[in-house]
């Protein structure tokens, strides 16, 4: 068995095709990075391509000895779990090697990280379900996050029961993404470079009427500042209505103001979701 590290294109089907590769090449991976992420290095390394047939392959493999294994696989690559292939990737050969045994004991080191990073993942995306904030823009409702783990697989799902009857966008600011749903379709779909517009003069009244709510309701007397933080993180705190300055809440000035900002050029429009959108794979969550 020789010692690799490998580089991929940094989807799922790509991670799964490096499972595949170093079965095929009987190789052990002590490293799997981005292809953006190549540096020249002295250790042996090898860039795999995306096939998804031996991606298919491999999902099959890890459905058949463990269910349960494959959606913790699926949520732990959405994760921000540092080095998040090479944990997988340990958790998919220890369960080859030996079974399914082992998932019985959650301090098991090789898989301890993976359910703690998921666990971190659930509780995120839970959490956003109830801070998310949307904007009414023309008629499409806008939102923006700033979430440690890709949640919109996650959220997908929620938000589109939700808004069956309207066209909506939720934006990644982390991870530079967006989830588009217009006529019974949903798209996640990367977005590089982005700008909310700013809101009309309704939007604008509206935004400040959910902030004078916020702060009405609030009891002076039982005013408790770490509370509300370790209910309302304040790292979510840069997209929420109630926490926004007086720039949030000023409407345009003119039409030339909203077509300025928005999605850029070769962004499909919000009524027409692109037809091409998350993996096979991807999609399952």
């Amino acid at each position: 068995m020789t010692d690799m590290i490998y580089y991929y294109d940094g989807s799922f089907e790509g991670f799964l095709c490096c499972i595949f590769d170093s079965y095929a090449n009987k190789e052990v991976l002590t490293a799997i990075c981005c292809d953006e992420d190549l540096v020249p290095t002295l250790f042996a390394s090898r860039s795999i391509s995306t096939d998804r047939d031996h991606a298919n392959r491999v999902y099959r493999k890890i459905v058949k000895c463990s269910p349960y294994t494959a959606d913790l696989v699926q949520k732990g690559f959405l994760t921000c779990l540092p080095d998040k292939e090479l944990y997988l990737y340990r958790l998919v050969v220890k369960l080859l090697r030996e079974g399914p045994g082992f998932l019985r004991n959650f301090s098991d080191e090789t898989l301890y990280p993976v359910l703690r990073a998921v666990r971190h993942l659930n509780g995120e995306a839970h959490l956003l379900k109830g801070f998310v904030r949307f904007s009414d823009l023309g008629g499409v409702l806008g939102g923006e996050i700033e979430p440690k783990n890709r949640v919109l697989p996650l959220l997908r799902s929620h938000f589109c029961a939700r808004y069956q009857g309207e066209k909506f966008f939720l934006y990644d600011r982390t991870h530079r993404e967006a989830l588009f749903y217009a006529n019974g379709k949903a798209v996640i779909q990367p977005l590089e470079h982005f700008q909310m517009a700013p809101p009309d003069e309704v939007e604008a009244h509206y935004r400040l009427l959910w902030k004078c709510f916020y702060e009405t309701i609030a009891i002076k007397e039982r005013y408790n500042p770490k509370c509300r933080q370790t209910n309302m993180p304040k790292r979510y705190w840069n997209t929420m209505t109630e926490f926004q300055d007086e720039s949030y809440f000023k409407a345009q000035s003119s039409p030339e103001d909203a077509a300025s900002h928005g999605a850029p050029a070769g962004i499909p429009a919000l009524g027409i979701p692109p037809e091409s959108g998350l993996s096979a794979l991807e999609s399952r969550i």
